[in-house]
């Protein structure tokens, strides 16, 4: 089947999104080590990608953290400085594929109130032919819902669509599906997927 569709992740696709660097910038790696053995901060950062506010849900890890408050804070107040830096040439990638008629689809884990902070950001995030963002979908990759409500929306399907994501297990439930894949490691190998796909050339694939 021609391929109907491309499908980006977003963090480590177009953002960076690292937060045990940044915190080994800013605290140091042993704290830093001790910070997200002690907090399960991947865990809180689940939560609100399903859709619970980001305020309100930091807020609440800081009262059950009290010896690790002042970190917990730092994430809240300095989260648009970990979802960073933007990586151009996939930026430059889903604009390619839109000048010639290909729909583009974001399918990210992502809260609803830091998709917004971020988009303030990164004007790019608001430019997706179709949004599929998991805080406003109240489910998270990988679980199979997330791939069946953009299959309902899109009414698309299978090897109609192609799907870039930085993590295999996001990777293997969209194979599970029947979609095609490509596990994002940098964006070169992005855009030679694309070129060897047929959707864009060597020169738009730049």
């Amino acid at each position: 089947m021609t391929i109907k569709a491309v499908v980006f992740d977003i963090g480590n696709v177009f953002l960076g999104w690292q937060p045990e660097e940044f915190f080994d910038s800013v605290i140091g790696a042993d704290r830093r080590r001790a910070f997200f053995a002690a907090v399960d901060l991947h865990g809180m950062n689940d939560t609100i990608d399903a859709g619970a506010p980001f305020h309100e849900t930091l807020m609440q890890t800081k009262t059950d953290n009290p010896d690790w408050a002042e970190e917990i804070q730092i994430w809240h107040d300095r989260w648009i400085d970990m979802a960073a830096p933007l990586i151009p040439h996939s930026e430059r990638l889903m604009y390619a594929l839109q000048a010639k008629g290909i729909p583009v689809f974001s399918l990210t884990n992502f809260g609803i109130q830091t998709y917004d902070m971020a988009a303030k950001v990164y004007p790019f995030m608001r430019k997706f032919d179709r949004d599929f963002i998991s805080g406003h979908m109240g489910v998270i990759k990988p679980d199979v819902r997330i791939y069946e409500m953009l299959e309902d929306a899109s009414k698309l399907s299978g090897d109609a669509l192609i799907f870039a994501d930085d993590r295999q297990d996001n990777i293997d439930a969209a194979n599970a599906r029947g979609w095609k894949t490509h596990l994002f490691e940098h964006p070169q190998g992005w855009a030679d997927r694309l070129v060897a796909e047929g959707l864009l050339s060597q020169g738009e694939a730049q």
